[in-house]
């Protein structure tokens, strides 16, 4: 049994250790709020530029002509999973379940003979991935010193990803990241954006017929200029969704965790008290007997 000694200290040190995470709670939910509108703010413009891009996608014949990020390579041997991960930890499964999707696909592509690259973005995503698929990863940025979240940072990795794929080193690109939902709920998210999927019946914006539209430029032109940028938009609504998304997984864990730490510390002073008040009853039946004797 615990010393009386060593069960006070427990108790001071959980009591401390309540006390942090108490306070990272408090953080996260101030962060949250800015980074939630931040979020909700850059959907609707990257899920409409998504939506104009395969809308006219669609209306193009593909020909030598045509943009590469539009036309594709002619093949779908080589994948490069773009997997948008955090710096920091103590955020519940947030960063495991996007590592987690990024996996799924990769074995999936693998399975069916296509060769696998990693472009990492966040640190908290190379330890499995290096552990995994050591000789798989093609790049990692490093996005510590990134305080908030801008357009700029997004286009760097956006300009980066593309020149690879012009280079020729991947025929298909994939963005992984977690969508934002609520504090308790970020869904993990895979989408292709590169080449930009060729839009159906689903390009077209709901709520009544597409109407007829005639661009000036033509459309390879407008797609030439605007495909790059939609990498970016895309890119940069990932990193957005993860700010988000991280600072509710860690508002909620450490909820969790402090509320762990508060029913640990009862039952350390439910143990404290009864190992103290045995120790009184056996002083006090020593001293009894101790009387008793003589």
């Amino acid at each position: 049994m615990a010393s009386l000694k060593a069960l006070k200290g427990r108790i001071s040190s959980v009591k401390s250790t309540q006390k942090i995470t108490k306070a990272m709670k408090m953080v996260a939910a101030a962060k949250l709020r800015r980074a939630q509108q931040a979020a909700e703010a850059g959907r609707p413009y990257a899920e409409r530029l998504e939506q104009v891009m395969a809308s006219i996608a669609a209306k193009v014949t593909i020909g030598p002509q045509s943009p590469k990020l539009l036309a594709g390579t002619g093949s779908d041997q080589t994948h490069l999973l773009v997997v948008c991960t955090s710096d920091r930890g103590l955020a519940g499964a947030f960063n495991s379940n996007i590592v987690r999707a990024a996996r799924k696909k990769a074995d999936d592509l693998m399975r069916e003979g296509k060769t696998v690259h990693f472009y990492l973005v966040g640190r908290k995503g190379r330890a499995v991935i290096s552990r995994l698929f050591p000789k798989q990863i093609l790049h990692s940025h490093d996005t510590s010193a990134i305080k908030q979240v801008s357009f700029a940072d997004a286009q760097a990795i956006a300009e980066d990803v593309v020149q690879r794929y012009l280079a020729g080193g991947f025929d298909v690109a994939h963005l992984f990241y977690a969508k934002f939902q609520s504090a308790l709920v970020q869904e993990p998210v895979g989408q292709q954006i590169i080449p930009v999927p060729m839009g159906g019946a689903e390009a077209a914006p709901t709520g009544g017929a597409t109407a007829a539209v005639e661009y000036e430029p033509d459309e390879e032109e407008i797609l030439a200029e605007l495909l790059p940028r939609n990498v970016a938009v895309q890119v940069f609504r990932a990193l957005l969704e993860n700010a988000a998304s991280e600072q509710g997984s860690r508002m909620t864990a450490m909820d969790n965790a402090t509320r762990n730490a508060g029913d640990m510390i009862n039952r350390l002073s439910i143990q404290y008290n009864r190992t103290r008040q045995a120790a009184i009853t056996t002083e006090l039946v020593e001293i009894i007997s101790g009387a008793e004797a003589l």
